[in-house]
């Protein structure tokens, strides 16, 4: 059984369209000894799959219906997802009106994060904005 799982968890991070035939037979074997499993897989697939849409409003009533689903089959570790999801479904929605993320701008405060912590704090503010202009723009 431990083998098992340890050599499932890759396969529980891919589609079914994915699999491979070994990855297939395994995962059938995984779902009939932990049926739970198959649930909680099956449900984070369907969460997957609202992001592959395109349209802002059909999107938001998935994300609802799953939160709705959510709440009913009761399984503790979902919960945390869905309320955090509710609670910020404003902003991710907006992903789905040109597909853009924060990305870009995350990883450029990370890059002045860590060009503040290299130059240990910031003396003169001006200077650090020239050398900040300089560097990244």
């Amino acid at each position: 059984m431990k083998q098992l799982l340890a050599r499932c968890r890759y396969i529980l991070c891919k589609k079914p369209t994915e699999w491979t035939q070994n990855q297939r037979e395994r995962a059938d074997l995984l779902f009939r000894y932990y049926p739970e499993l198959q649930i909680g897989y099956n449900h984070v697939m369907e969460l997957r799959n609202i992001y592959e849409r395109t349209i802002k409003g059909e999107a938001e009533q998935l994300l609802n219906d799953w939160i709705k689903k959510t709440e009913t089959l009761k399984i503790k570790e979902f919960n945390t997802v869905s309320y955090t999801i509710l609670s910020n479904l404003p902003n991710i929605l907006n992903f789905f009106v040109n597909r853009n993320t924060n990305a870009n701008a995350e990883s450029f405060n990370s890059k002045l994060k860590l060009f503040r912590a290299n130059l240990r704090g910031v003396v003169d503010k001006s200077f650090f904005l020239f050398r900040v202009h300089k560097l990244f723009a």
